[in-house]
């Protein structure tokens, strides 16, 4: 197929992001200790993140701003705890640096660097990464986040916006991702043919798949070495 544009997901894809939340909750919890005591000893890691979820499921509406729940959840604990609600932006914060402290796969970055120079890549995520803070922001022409468009993957808008700002027809974009739901599936309802990147400690192709990628694989190189890139 003649792509002539790349849009490509990023937790997961080209870093594990369980590692990287779970370190950078921990980090929040040690903020609060030393800022808000008294938030720190009324709610410990999994206490803050329950409340995440919480505020997450009460307000499906913006369940999509990973940033604003996560910083709404802060604000809650520090008023039930009875500490200032303003210490919420500089807890947020400190938290939002370690969310960006990421480990790329080994494939990752050299992939970049050979994708890059042969197709314009928009960053399309459902997740709050930016690409400056990680120092990728050199490798892609862009980036469509579910927080900035109002909602995110799988549904069909969100991929045409991404196509869109790229200067493409859906079916000259070549998505990237890898979750089967919301990017291969997602991809698929919006006329986009997809990669599907499946590594080692993913879930595996789920028994309801419809969608047929024009590419599976494990390695981001080895997609790179398909698109001759």
């Amino acid at each position: 197929m003649n792509f002539r544009a790349l849009t490509l997901d990023l937790d997961e894809t080209l870093w594990p992001i369980h590692p990287v939340i779970e370190r950078a909750e921990r980090e929040l919890h040690g903020w609060l200790a030393i800022h808000a005591p008294a938030t720190a000893a009324r709610f410990d890691v999994a206490a803050l993140q329950a409340l995440r979820d919480a505020v997450a499921r009460e307000f499906p509406d913006r369940a999509h701003d990973f940033t604003w729940a996560r910083r709404e959840s802060i604000e809650r604990a520090l008023v039930a705890a009875g500490e200032p609600a303003e210490l919420a932006e500089p807890a947020f914060e400190h938290f939002f640096e370690w969310r960006h402290r990421v480990t790329l796969f080994d494939d990752a970055l050299p992939a970049l660097e050979r994708l890059a120079t042969r197709f314009p890549i928009l960053a399309l995520t459902n997740g709050n990464a930016e690409l400056a803070r990680i120092g990728l922001a050199p490798y892609f022409k862009g980036r469509l986040s579910a927080r900035e468009f109002g909602r995110g993957k799988p549904h069909a808008d969100f991929f045409h916006a991404a196509c869109t700002q790229l200067g493409c027809a859906p079916a000259q974009v070549l998505h990237v991702g890898d979750d089967w739901a919301l990017d291969i599936e997602g991809a698929h309802g919006a006329g986009q043919p997809s990669a599907w990147i499946c590594r080692s400690h993913h879930e595996p192709k789920p028994a309801w798949a419809r969608a047929q990628p024009w590419f599976e694989g494990a390695d981001l190189l080895e997609l790179a070495a398909r698109l001759g890139a």
